[in-house]
């Protein structure tokens, strides 16, 4: 595939990932990535985010032009096991009534390569997060929506679940999809950005 005037590819078919870096004023293209997610054996959640975000952004370096290619992967995580994307309604359920009233981890994962130089950063970034209590009737309305059925922990901050969220600690685009300043500080290192 070729992409000869790409500076930046983001290696995610995300929306939330596409809206946060045009929001920046990043500009860039995109080319998803296509690799097996699952988690290794006894993997790390940070381990798991980082090494994803590696494979992702390599894959699709090894098949595109361009110079800085950027891969992500977020996940859940509640009592230090990661909770991944509902795999049906009734695990939607089970995963937000195991969110309600809780605190729990969303950790982002990603890697910025450059295919010119072969230098590759990657950098993870843990949110807390702490749900109100939900009543079935909020989870059942929710579910309804089909939203929960993409996102890790079957949940969206930005979207349908914004009232679930009674609180966070640390970056608020970690929790959609993307650390925005983590990133844009890598970016700028390796002054792929001004």
């Amino acid at each position: 595939m070729k992409n000869n005037n790409a500076g930046i590819i983001l290696a995610s078919a995300s929306p939330r990932r596409t809206e946060l870096l045009g929001l920046a004023g990043i500009k860039f293209i995109v080319v998803p990535a296509d690799i097996c997610e699952d988690a290794l054996p006894d993997e790390d959640p940070a381990d798991h985010v980082i090494r994803l975000s590696q494979e992702k952004a390599d894959a699709v370096a090894a098949k595109c032009d361009g110079r800085f290619f950027i891969g992500a992967d977020t996940i859940v995580v509640l009592d230090g096991k990661i909770l991944g994307k509902p795999i049906d309604q009734a695990d939607a359920m089970l995963m937000l009534s195991r969110l309600s009233g809780r605190d729990h981890e969303v950790i982002t994962g990603f890697t910025v390569f450059d295919k010119t130089s072969g230098i590759r950063i990657s950098r993870s970034v843990c949110t807390e997060v702490t749900f109100k209590l939900l009543t079935e009737k909020e989870i059942h309305a929710y579910i309804a929506t089909g939203c929960p059925m993409d996102k890790a922990g079957g949940y969206a901050i930005q979207g349908g679940a914004v009232h679930f969220v009674r609180s966070i600690s640390g970056s608020y685009t970690n929790v959609v999809g993307l650390p925005m300043t983590e990133l844009y500080e890598v970016l700028q290192t390796m002054q792929a950005v001004e």
